[in-house]
């Protein structure tokens, strides 16, 4: 008889269960599972390409975010770090997957650029350097990778982490585009989505982002624009792109 649920902490590794029940956890399965794409550096995958997301370019190019300190959260392969770093952010970069963080590295060897990776679970890796506060946090389709019940991690993570007055940017799946549309509870009945979080994913509606993320403030909230193979910056419109600012004044109390 297990009695084991004394803590929010033991409720969410309770849940993590579910979703990688022959793992330790479910970030050491998604690791193993992003491992097996990453390993053939030939392979035509759209977003293996070293080019940063369409929408941060515009960010930058509009003036909506500035230089500072930066962190690419679920980096893969670097585009968007080394894009950021060649323009003088201090940039920190985490991913998962081993192989990609090596990958990753021999790109910015090679493009000379001064990039900090690290890998492992960000929302856990406070410890190693990544609790900020950093002034742009930038995730490019990390955040719908993950469980329902690791958003209260993900959040609590962006309030220990962002600076006051910084940004917080991320494309995800957008519902009618791309991802499970699956409600919460539907997803906890059926077990999570027997095996294909990690390459399904979650969709999202704007309205579900704008709630979930309700504590910061909107600046712009749209579907990503294509982009043809040829175009310097990536692009795929079954994503949202959104950019949110955290308040110059910020509560200790959520």
């Amino acid at each position: 008889m297990d009695r084991n649920i004394r803590k929010m902490d033991d409720v969410l590794r309770l849940l993590d269960g579910l979703f990688a029940p022959e793992a330790d956890s479910w970030t050491t399965d998604a690791a193993a599972w992003w491992d097996s794409l990453y390993a053939d550096r030939s392979s035509p995958v759209p977003f293996f390409a070293p080019k940063p997301d369409e929408n941060l370019v515009r960010y930058v190019e509009r003036g909506l975010i500035t230089k500072g300190r930066a962190l690419d959260l679920g980096c893969g392969l670097g585009r968007n770090a080394l894009y950021l770093a060649a323009l003088g952010f201090d940039v920190d970069a985490v991913d998962l997957s081993p192989a990609a963080v090596a990958w990753a590295e021999d790109r910015a060897r090679e493009a000379g650029a001064e990039v900090r990776f690290h890998c492992g679970d960000a929302l856990a890796l406070a410890g190693a350097g990544l609790d900020g506060p950093y002034d742009l946090i930038y995730d490019s389709s990390c955040f719908h990778h993950m469980p329902p019940h690791r958003r209260i991690s993900y959040l609590d993570f962006l309030h220990r982490a962002l600076a006051p007055g910084g940004h917080f940017a991320l494309t995800c799946f957008a519902a009618g585009g791309m991802g499970s549309e699956l409600g919460d509870t539907e997803f906890y009945r059926r077990s999570g989505l027997q095996g294909g979080l990690f390459h399904g994913g979650l969709a999202y509606t704007p309205e579900s982002l704008r709630w979930i993320f309700s504590d910061l403030t909107e600046i712009e909230l749209r579907r990503m624009r294509d982009e043809v193979p040829e175009s310097p910056s990536f692009g795929e419109s079954f994503l949202w792109t959104a950019l949110f600012r955290r308040s110059e004044r910020v509560s200790e109390v959520r």
